[in-house]
């Protein structure tokens, strides 16, 4: 009986600590300028665009510029989440939870990109 006490302890733990990361990783929200400090991009968890912020040097800039500063902004944006995000399963879970590093590792890939692609490099033009 004390053995199902502590394996019941533990499951509701574990749902405890995944309700609270949902929670915290869902409420996310990180936001990453370009290397020229043109645009500021802000994303949430899933790395949608949440919000876009442009300097005014990108009036006189050629609209190919500004979509190289937007996409260099999202990028860094998107490692910055992905950091987060790990970051908030290991706070939430511990960082020796199985579970825990599965959520994580999905996530950041997905925000990454599924190639392993989201270095600065990859967002330069």
């Amino acid at each position: 009986m004390a053995d199902m006490q502590a394996w019941k302890g533990r499951i509701d733990r574990l749902a405890a600590d995944t309700q609270t990361m949902s929670h915290q990783v869902g409420q996310l929200r990180v936001t990453a300028s370009d290397n020229d400090d043109l645009v500021d991009v802000t994303i949430d968890s899933s790395g949608a665009l949440t919000d876009i912020q442009f300097t005014q040097r990108v009036l006189r800039m050629a609209p190919e510029d500004v979509t190289r500063a937007v996409l260099e902004a999202a990028g860094a944006a998107r490692l910055k989440a992905a950091e987060r995000v790990q970051e908030v399963i290991a706070e939430t879970m511990g960082p020796q939870s199985q579970s825990g590093r599965a959520i994580a590792e999905r996530m950041a890939s997905r925000l990454r990109g599924a190639d392993g692609a989201g270095s600065d490099a990859d967002y330069r033009v």
